[in-house]
């Protein structure tokens, strides 16, 4: 089956030169007038984050028309690179309906007020390694999740309350971010640590670590409609789990699991479908070759339907699920950062390229004005470029209420969600 290819429409370009290069993009209401607005986050100058990973060391926001609202901290031009998750978020974490940014900066967690910038609070580290990323979640069993976990790079997770009191401690294997989902309906999220699944209360409830090195990714949906929740990992394979532990397949078609990304990618399969993408080649182990990746399709039983034969090189794409990109009732699959010349791109569950962006960069997306349909920002370290499936002027899209945080704007580097 093809679909026909649509070019994308630019809806403006942002210059973003003043927050520094090698920025990860976040995005949220931060003023509530009813848009996104864009905070770059710079790391800092940390080269080698194999067992130490990044602190933050300046943020800077923009609106959509690329006014710089506000920018704390330095940005150094020495910056690290995304070896390792950048520690913020953009959340509402005291519940007063206003957007914070949260991050670890100078050893210390930061509240920042999302619309002036000014640092509202801070507090210590419960540990000097504790700022790999910051997890939001909800243990204590309110109305809204209010609790946070951190982590070291690869072993250690603390969680706390609103207050930065430890709630428990953990040592294991929780891999790169730890996914919180309330799985068994008690109001009170488990937290997905890597290969080992934990109540709120830090208790373990089982654990598949029997597979080899850690989990890169973890999704949570009904993927075979079954009613109930089940956990996809990527990792030394992709494997999946029933909330009670029970393995119920494994995918091992790939050489290493980087990314998996559910959604509903083919209306002719039941239940959902599992995108993956496979490190072929690292390419990070010496001699002349880059290294290559390919991204895979597999559906709700972990049966292989395509693979992709890269033609050239390129190792490090990232991919994740895009919904409401345009009409279709199907998601689509967004890939970028694929190098080898190869620009980032939608994909349906037929491999073939919905729409190409015509930028090598980064990608974030959301509705970025609340008109009902996701907006794709692709970035460098100079420019941010809007775009958007069909023709419209942002400025004539009338002003409504602030817009919801969805928790898929408060995750990771490295892309973990919950389908629909």
């Amino acid at each position: 089956m093809t679909k026909m290819h649509a070019e994308p429409v630019l809806l403006g370009k942002l210059d973003i030169r003043q927050a520094g290069p090698r920025c990860k993009a976040l995005l949220g209401d931060l003023n509530g007038d009813g848009r996104m607005e864009i905070v770059m986050v710079q790391p800092g100058n940390r080269q080698d984050v194999r067992y130490i990973p990044h602190q933050v060391q300046c943020l800077t926001a923009y609106d959509m028309d690329g006014r710089l609202l506000w920018q704390l901290g330095k940005p150094d031009p020495k910056a690290g690179s995304p070896g390792s998750d950048y520690p913020a978020q953009i959340y509402d974490l005291n519940g007063d309906g206003r957007l914070e940014v949260l991050c670890i900066m100078n050893d210390r967690f930061h509240v920042i007020d999302g619309e002036t910038g000014a640092v509202m609070r801070t507090f210590a580290l419960p540990d000097p390694q504790a700022h790999d990323c910051i997890v939001i979640a909800n243990l204590s069993g309110g109305e809204r999740p209010t609790d946070i976990i951190l982590k070291d790079r690869y072993h250690r997770l603390w969680a706390l309350d609103s207050e930065f009191r430890t709630l428990w401690t953990y040592q294991g294997n929780p891999g790169h971010f730890p996914w919180v989902h309330d799985l068994n309906g008690d109001g009170r999220d488990e937290v997905m640590a890597g290969y080992d699944l934990l109540d709120h209360n830090g208790r373990l409830l089982w654990s598949c670590s029997e597979l080899d090195d850690h989990a890169d990714c973890i999704w949570v949906g009904d993927v075979n409609g079954d009613g109930e929740k089940e956990l996809v990992i990527g990792g030394s394979v992709t494997v999946m789990y029933d909330r009670n532990g029970r393995e119920l397949w494994r995918y091992d078609g790939s050489i290493e699991s980087q990314h998996v990304a559910l959604g509903k990618f083919r209306a002719d399969l039941h239940g959902l479908q599992i995108a993956g993408l496979d490190r072929i080649v690292r390419g990070d182990t010496g001699g002349n070759l880059k290294g290559k990746d390919g991204m895979f399709l597999l559906n709700s039983e972990g049966r292989e339907l395509w693979k992709e034969e890269r033609k050239t090189e390129g190792w490090l794409t990232i991919i994740e699920t895009v919904s409401s990109w345009d009409d279709s009732r199907l998601d689509y699959i967004l890939a970028y950062r694929r190098g080898g010349g190869v620009y980032p791109a939608l994909y349906d569950g037929f491999m073939n390229v919905v729409t190409e962006f015509p930028i090598e960069g980064y990608a974030v997306h959301a509705d970025l004005f609340g008109e009902g349909h996701e907006q794709i920002i692709i970035y460098t370290d100079e420019t941010a470029y809007i775009f958007s499936s069909r023709e419209f002027d942002p400025a004539q899209v009338a002003a409504g209420p602030s817009l919801p945080q969805p928790k898929r704007l408060y995750s990771s580097l490295y892309p973990g969600g919950e389908a629909r």
